[in-house]
């Protein structure tokens, strides 16, 4: 069974961040909270085993892809390019938070975690949780994440409430309690000339248009 360990999201020890970062250095699997929902990641590096062994603990598809968590506001302009100006704007006024845009990816983003298509996007949430953005920060990758539940199943929104399987499977297992917001990030689509709610969540589509000028 994986290791467990207890974990302030808002203020993370030092000692918590060395060992999950070591674990995220050593191509391993992460089961940690969020704000929003508990997920399941490993550090964005290329041909990492630990991407293929995601899949397979949430019995999903490898074709799919997991969105990236990402350290900073600047990480958005590393790893997106041609980004519509509201894009910038719903970035500045939901991050941290609740919130995923999906973007046109730069080069700067190994070819396994790109959608395909008639051009290649990545997913990107700058979340409110100091333990995740410190992680990235230290690792000096985005973290490839998606919710800790095999395919089907509800999303965790506590560690009490993760299925025991993906604990076992996971290296490392991060408790902070029940998640602050305890519902799923808001999804937009920010390829195109007006924004497109892929998947509403926390966050009401009515103030992604608003803050979009749409």
């Amino acid at each position: 069974m994986g290791e467990i360990i207890k974990v302030d999201q808002l203020h993370p020890a030092k000692e918590v961040l060395a060992l999950a970062a070591n674990v995220a250095r050593n191509r391993g699997v992460l089961v940690m909270p969020t704000d929003s929902v508990y997920g399941i990641g490993c550090a964005a590096y290329a041909q990492t085993p630990a991407l293929p062994r995601i899949f397979r603990i949430k019995n999903r598809s490898l074709n799919q892809t997991l969105p990236f968590l990402i350290a900073d506001l600047d990480d958005l302009y590393n790893l997106g390019h041609d980004l519509p100006h509201w894009a910038s704007s719903l970035a500045e006024v939901f991050w941290p938070g609740a919130l995923t845009l999906v973007v046109r990816a730069s080069d700067n983003i190994s070819s396994e975690y790109l959608r395909p298509g008639t051009f290649s996007t990545i997913a990107l949430r700058l979340p409110d949780s100091e333990l995740v953005r410190e992680l990235a920060r230290l690792i000096g990758v985005p973290l490839a994440t998606t919710s800790a539940n095999t395919h089907g199943a509800p999303s965790a929104t506590s560690a009490a409430s993760l299925e025991p399987s993906l604990i076992e499977a996971a290296d490392l297992t991060m408790d902070a309690g029940p998640a602050p917001i305890a519902v799923a990030s808001t999804i937009v689509d920010c390829t195109e000339q007006r924004p497109r709610i892929l998947r509403e969540g926390a966050i009401a589509k009515e103030r992604v248009f608003r803050v979009a000028g749409d």
